[in-house]
């Protein structure tokens, strides 16, 4: 049902009953490492292309997934699936390979918690008995495409980011055993104006902030429901500023602990990605890696994971145009 003017609340509870997450060498050399169900210990993986290595990821993210749910691939009935790529084909051709019903979506790195809240709407209002999401990204794929190859060997500004290589994928049932997905609130558009693809923090911090606003508003929680925020790739330049807008706004973040994925899968004081990680798959493996894995051990109650994401093309950057962003909430909890 619909709650206040952009939350869906999930009243029938839909529960995550299997993740899985697939990683490159960077976030396998990380500090959440032993949180993922594996680390490729090279970036190319064996494959042709890193179009084919980013592929790879997700097609063995979401096997495992569906392994770890304990139910056979044809008793899925949905997959909702994006990544970065042009026209989505990560996803497009995993889903060839998946052979279930396919919805394809993009909200650049937001679409970790994009795909999440479509596949738990599917599975509450009783539209799917299983529903799969899941998204990635490869860091060689996504600087091609949006920025230089890596093989060019550009300098890049202390804002630029490093796109995570992993990807993560989610099996989410009406009933079992898991954590809960409680809802979900969908983000509008917020656009002021940055043209820089290497400042890819500032631009979307304003959306990450409106969203967590509209959930507070929607749902008449606080920030001390919550006993973690994250927001997906802010990193070290975007973060700060989320924080300063929300306690401008008189949101009392100092009443949960408040991080960003990008800060918290790489080391960003040892390890060489510059303001930190980005990415579909950076939400996407710190969400169905470690924070999963802590609310199944009880270390966390509920958390509220906004992904953020940049909605800018190449073709919109050559032409001149601002970056417009946005960011989606969902909140997951622990099953009482």
């Amino acid at each position: 049902m619909l709650r206040g003017n952009q939350t869906w609340w999930f009243e029938n509870r839909p529960v995550i009953i299997g993740a899985a997450t697939v990683v490159g060498p960077d976030e396998g050399d990380g500090p959440l490492a032993a949180d993922f169900d594996l680390v490729h210990p090279e970036l190319d993986m064996q494959q042709k292309s890193w179009e084919k290595a980013e592929r790879l990821l997700l097609e063995q993210a979401t096997d495992f997934a569906i392994q770890n749910a304990r139910i056979d691939k044809d008793q899925l009935q949905f997959y909702v699936g994006g990544d970065l790529m042009n026209q989505i084909i990560s996803n497009t051709f995993a889903a060839r390979a998946l052979g279930v019903p396919y919805i394809g979506v993009f909200g650049a790195c937001s679409t970790s918690m994009e795909t999440l809240a479509i596949a738990s709407m599917m599975v509450n209002s009783n539209s799917a008995d299983y529903a799969l999401a899941g998204t990635c990204s490869h860091n060689c794929t996504a600087e091609k495409q949006f920025r230089y190859p890596t093989e060019y060997g550009s300098q890049k500004p202390p804002t630029a980011q490093y796109t995570v290589t992993g990807a993560g994928a989610a099996v989410i049932a009406a009933s079992g055993d898991g954590p809960v997905v409680e809802c979900a609130t969908i983000g509008k558009i917020v656009d002021l104006g940055i043209k820089d693809p290497f400042n890819m923090g500032a631009a979307m911090a304003p959306a990450a902030v409106d969203t967590i606003q509209s959930h507070f508003n929607d749902t008449g929680r606080t920030p001390k429901d919550y006993d973690l925020i994250v927001t997906g790739d802010l990193a070290s330049v975007g973060h700060p500023i989320a924080t300063e807008l929300l306690m401008r706004d008189g949101v009392p973040m100092d009443q949960t602990v408040f991080n960003d994925c990008g800060l918290m899968v790489y080391d960003i004081s040892r390890q060489k990605v510059q303001a930190g990680g980005s990415g579909c798959g950076c939400s996407a493996v710190v969400t169905y890696g470690h924070l999963l894995k802590r609310i199944a051990k009880g270390e966390l109650k509920r958390v509220l994971v906004v992904a953020t994401g940049a909605l800018l093309s190449p073709l919109s950057f050559q032409q001149g145009e601002s970056i417009p962003c946005i960011a989606h909430a969902v909140a997951i909890s622990g099953k009482e």
